[in-house]
């Protein structure tokens, strides 16, 4: 596989897992009648953007995730002032389409005053000194704000985040972390079925050297029994046996060509576990459909069982730099398993799916899960929290988030370097 080709599907990985969980914001947003201002895929500088309907679709340089923003979330457009002059553009229904706030002189077709009252939000009204005569105007409710040649869709309160219940807002916040756990179980399926189902128990290889041919392994044998205990298809159960066994002799039926023959196996202890140097693997069929969902089942809670307790130790700190991953090294394992093949690179992209779910929906500032906590608060007290002082705890987490992101990177860099 060259490296082209492996660089195109890992950049596919994070398009699609970062695609999917936004996309939960992005869709159950509108549902609520929010508008949504931008789909972004990645931070930073934008490489390409076009616009439809009231979003704009932007792909951004830093591939580390992305955003949807709605309106209200953040400060919303330019403040117009009383006093200000500024030039309108009605519609055929003498409703304000367009509001100019410069290069006023340029503009034609347009109505130019002083402001005396304005409101976008709520009465949709704008009045006006236009040469000392005052008129009042309504607002179209997708009027567009235009400043230093930006165009900026005007939110009516009833079309920002804010305004929508906690139930409606929690629905689109909380849909970005469950749309990257239906794909999750979307993946492992199709992994399931691509796998099949094991048969039998067999040795791929057999090292040179080691425990396994010492005892007269030999690559093709299936295994049978051990210590009287039938293995069957289960991998997980020889391979435990193998590690909880070094030093002590334990007794094979192996099916080799058909003739049964029974071994002694002694492991030898290697890392702390014990070892015999063979590769296993095993026959395998179609799944049946029951096997199917029982696979899924088993590939999702076994996932989600190992990632809660990889978090558990990140949240009780008990874990070194080395052993974290930015995007450079979550790349470079994603190259690994390209490399060995699409089920594999299937299985790894439901993980990381999962683990972008469920690392979303913890209570860390800036993340999905602490935007929740907000709103849990907020439905306990009956009334919001204040939003200044949300925005600036979730400013301040995705600045610490972003600063281990640059620590985590810097050391995946050194890692690469040395080898």
């Amino acid at each position: 596989m060259s490296a082209i080709e492996v660089g195109l599907k890992v950049i596919l990985l994070f398009f699609v897992l970062v695609t999917i969980h936004e996309w939960g914001h992005f869709y159950f947003a509108k549902r609520a009648g929010i508008l949504v201002r931008e789909f972004a895929i990645g931070f930073g500088p934008k490489l390409f953007s076009y616009k439809k309907g009231e979003t704009r679709y932007t792909l951004r340089i830093l591939p580390i995730g992305g955003f949807v923003r709605m309106a209200g979330e953040d400060p919303e457009i330019v403040q117009v002032n009383p006093g200000q002059t500024i030039a309108v553009q009605l519609n055929n229904t003498n409703q304000v389409n367009a509001i100019y706030l410069d290069q006023l002189d340029r503009r034609s077709n347009v109505i130019m005053g002083v402001v005396e009252q304005i409101d976008f939000e709520r009465s949709l009204k704008v009045t006006l000194d236009v040469d000392g005569e005052t008129v009042t105007y309504p607002i179209d409710p997708q009027a567009m704000m235009v400043a230093k040649g930006t165009e900026t869709q005007i939110a009516p309160y009833d079309r920002q985040f804010g305004s929508k219940s906690v139930g409606q807002r929690a629905l689109a916040i909380v849909m970005g972390p469950v749309m990257n756990f239906i794909l999750a179980i979307v993946l492992f399926l199709i992994v399931v079925i691509m796998s099949g189902v094991f048969t039998n128990v067999k040795l791929d290889s057999v090292m040179a050297g080691k425990a396994g041919e010492k005892a007269g392994l030999h690559k093709g044998d299936i295994i049978i029994s051990i210590d009287n205990q039938p293995i069957g298809d289960d991998r997980e159960k020889l391979v435990t046996a193998i590690q909880q066994s070094a030093g002590k002799p334990m007794t094979w039926l192996v099916d080799r060509a058909g003739n049964p023959i029974t071994l002694q196996v002694t492991p030898e202890m290697e890392a702390g576990a014990g070892k015999l140097g063979v590769v296993i693997s095993g026959d395998r069929r179609n799944a049946t459909f029951t096997e199917v969902m029982e696979g899924t089942y088993e590939q999702v809670v076994g996932t989600t069982i190992g990632i809660v307790t990889g978090l558990q130790k990140l949240v009780m700190l008990q874990f070194k730099l080395d052993d974290l991953g930015g995007p450079v090294r979550t790349a470079q394992v994603s190259a690994e398993f390209a490399k060995l093949g699409m089920t594999y690179l299937i299985s790894w992209a439901a993980t990381l799916s999962l683990y972008l779910g469920i690392f979303n929906l913890l209570p860390i500032p800036a993340l999905d899960g602490s935007r929740l906590l907000f709103m849990g608060l907020e439905a306990l007290r009956g009334k919001p929290i204040d939003p200044n002082r949300e925005s600036m705890v979730h400013f301040i987490g995705f600045a610490l988030l972003m600063l281990l992101m640059v620590a985590v990177t810097y050391n995946d860099i050194l890692r690469l370097i040395k080898g």
